[in-house]
């Protein structure tokens, strides 16, 4: 039986649209942030029946309605620099516009791990790269259909016990920024798709662990890590609510926990900017 806290879960998640790609009025929109990782509404200043196709750094981007006028939700990639940055627009005609991208400072976390996590040895790194171009392809999947929100709930309920863009120090050597939002909860815990989709992939990685990649639409996919059980699988739809695995420690990881992260455009963007009430 499920707990409480997903109980309403599906049905808020669904509410307005009977499933993903059918029309829902306006699209809920996240919490603006134009920072490294954040999100900017970029408005397109075009008069056009049909959404305009945009791109940013090489990738389209998610184009919807707000209030009457076409808006490009931007994801920002963690490396971005602060300053101007481009939007190219494509379509009904091909112009640039340009939007500000505002400093951020993330946080420094030290974290033990076993040594082979950090220094791979040279068959791990074989395994690595093969794991990183399969990873790649899920991340660059484009289906035309609109989410249905870009509000949502968490997968799990729990405590955030790692935070987004933190820059992470494994056994003293630094390495990327932290790119989503860890939910420390207990072994077994079920994982909830917190949003309609379709299953990229699934798979056991060597960072990440059993993972599961899921296409909510035009440029948005959500990442669930360090899964103990994964229960769906590549091509499945799955709707709000429906079980995509449960929680654990495989991978790279220091207890258990969810990895939860959001892909806008080919950019990790931090998910507190979509969790429902988050900041409001």
């Amino acid at each position: 039986m499920r707990r409480q806290p997903y109980a309403s879960l599906a049905l808020w998640a669904l509410a307005g649209c009977t499933m993903l790609g059918e029309p829902c009025g306006a699209l809920s929109l996240p919490r603006t942030s134009a920072v490294p990782g954040g999100i900017a509404i970029v408005p397109l200043e075009v008069d056009s029946p049909t959404a305009p196709v945009a791109y940013a750094q090489g990738h389209r981007v998610l184009v919807t309605q707000l209030e009457g006028r076409w808006v490009a939700v931007v994801g920002i990639p963690l490396a971005a620099e602060p300053g101007r940055s481009l939007l190219a627009l494509h379509s009904p005609a091909s112009k640039l516009l340009g939007f500000e991208i505002g400093p951020k400072q993330y946080a420094t976390q030290s974290l033990k791990v076993a040594p082979r996590q950090v220094n791979p040895s040279p068959k791990d790194l074989a395994r690595i790269a093969r794991e990183r171009a399969r990873i790649e392809k899920a991340l660059s999947r484009w289906s035309e259909a609109l989410p249905a929100s870009l509000k949502l709930p968490q997968p799990v309920p729990g405590v955030r016990s790692s935070s987004f863009g933190l820059r992470r120090v494994f056994n003293g050597e630094a390495r990327n920024p932290h790119s989503g939002m860890d939910i420390a909860a207990p072994t077994g815990t079920p994982v909830l798709a917190p949003l309609a989709g379709e299953v990229i992939d699934t798979g056991n990685f060597f960072f990440n662990g059993n993972t599961v990649f899921v296409d909510h639409g035009a440029g948005f996919i959500s990442m669930y890590c360090h899964l103990s059980r994964i229960a769906v699988k590549p091509g499945q739809r799955v709707q709000a609510g429906a079980i995509l695995g449960q929680v654990g420690m495989t991978g790279r990881v220091t207890g258990p926990h969810l990895h939860w992260g959001l892909l806008l455009n080919h950019a990790w963007v931090d998910p507190e900017l979509f969790v429902q009430g988050a900041g409001e």
